[in-house]
């Protein structure tokens, strides 16, 4: 199994292809638990967390991973994953260790705000501690963090939860453990990202995740950084990065057909820049996210998009094989992988380029981007642009289709 670097990233989608060029399941994405000790403001499932909840037997999930061939990534979700000690041991460390005897990498979406032990606890089998950080102080850290409480607790609380926050990211950086902290890019970040960077780096982070804001859930009414200044954003970034730290752009609102030459220009020297690389979104591509709560297959973890299907009724494969069909009718459903670029986030491209058709647009061989996966040789854009404005019906067992707002 290769070791994760800029040049090896498992969740990268055009990895997934398989002989005929076609994206194949490959990572699996499983929401734990709906409790969780904090209420971001921008988080994509916030309407969703509760205060109780049974904890079903993983039993019956793990014989439906059993049936994806070509399983190479699983990640952790919630809630928070390690919000109590039998959750950790009853769920999270079995799914952990399943996945490590199939040879997959791991990954786990935590605050890492809790005692460091339950951290230390699943380190061994993690490849990514995946953090969110969008603060420089206490502070910032209560603002973001406490917006969906209705009673904000003490200021030294967030003192506390924050501190505990960087003393868990040092130590567990320390231990050797893969931190990756992911930071927006929003009207609260803005002007602040390159100092947020070296902190992180001051803290042993391995690798800095630069997303939008997603419009999605708690963050649905939070404004969004526009274009111009998102790429003010990314080259000041660029200017004032460490270069010890990966700089991973994902859900990049920035694409190779674009007639705009800043955006060109901004993929040109990213392109050009060692340890910086633009993922694409590998939801719906070649993940899917798994309810363990409720059974539910879903295209993201993001709560405004509903289920494709149930686990429980029908095999993995055949919801993701079914709504890959339908994708191709949609106007995100577009391909260049010439240039390594898989069209864009379904939220990211609503935000910002509402009623935009990508299957009619085509990034040309001279468009100064060349993603690091890019293939050579694959008949791009036949197939996509022209199966035309069919309007399949809705997905069976789901409430997701083609006419819902969250695609357009």
């Amino acid at each position: 199994m290769s070791a994760m670097s800029p040049t090896y990233d498992p969740w990268e989608a055009l990895l997934s292809r398989d002989s005929q060029g076609e994206i194949r399941l490959s990572s699996i994405e499983v929401t734990v638990t709906g409790r969780c000790n904090l209420r971001c403001e921008h988080c994509a499932v916030g309407d969703t967390l509760t205060i109780t909840e049974e904890r079903p037997d993983i039993g019956p999930l793990l014989r439906r991973l059993d049936q994806i061939d070509h399983l190479t990534t699983l990640s952790i979700t919630g809630g928070e994953p390690s919000y109590d000690r039998e959750l950790i041991e009853s769920t999270v460390l079995p799914l952990l260790r399943y996945a490590k005897n199939r040879g997959c990498q791991t990954q786990i979406n935590t605050n890492l705000t809790l005692d460091v032990d339950r951290y230390l606890l699943i380190a061994p089998f993690v490849d990514v501690m995946h953090i969110s950080y969008n603060y420089l102080t206490p502070e910032d850290f209560a603002v973001l963090t406490f917006a969906g409480l209705r009673r904000r607790p003490a200021p030294k609380t967030a003192d506390t939860l924050f501190q505990r926050l960087e003393d868990n990211t040092r130590r567990l950086a320390e231990e050797g453990v893969f931190v990756s902290a992911e930071s927006m890019i929003s009207p609260r970040t803005q002007g602040r990202l390159t100092k947020i960077h070296r902190r992180l780096a001051d803290l042993g982070v391995r690798r800095h995740e630069i997303h939008p804001l997603y419009p999605s859930d708690f963050a649905r009414e939070l404004p969004l950084l526009g274009l111009d200044d998102w790429r003010a954003e990314a080259l000041a970034l660029l200017d004032g990065r460490d270069p010890r730290v990966w700089i991973l752009f994902g859900t990049f609102p920035f694409y190779p057909c674009s007639d705009d030459p800043r955006d060109r220009e901004l993929l040109a020297r990213i392109a050009r820049e060692p340890g910086v690389t633009v993922r694409n979104d590998p939801d719906g591509r070649i993940r899917l996210n798994l309810n363990l709560l409720d059974g539910g297959i879903y295209v993201t973890d993001f709560a405004d998009m509903g289920p494709i299907g149930n686990w429980h009724r029908e095999p993995i494969r055949d919801a993701f094989e079914r709504w890959r069909d339908q994708w191709r009718f949609t106007r995100f459903g577009c391909q260049c992988p010439h240039v390594g670029c898989l069209g864009p986030n379904v939220l990211v491209a609503e935000a910002y380029y509402p009623g935009v058709d990508f299957r009619r647009r085509r990034a040309p061989e001279e468009s100064g981007w060349r993603g690091r996966y890019a293939i050579t040789g694959v008949p791009v854009g036949e197939r996509e642009s022209g199966r035309g404005e069919g309007n399949p019906a809705k997905v069976a067992d789901g409430c997701l289709n083609v006419d819902s707002p969250a695609l357009g």
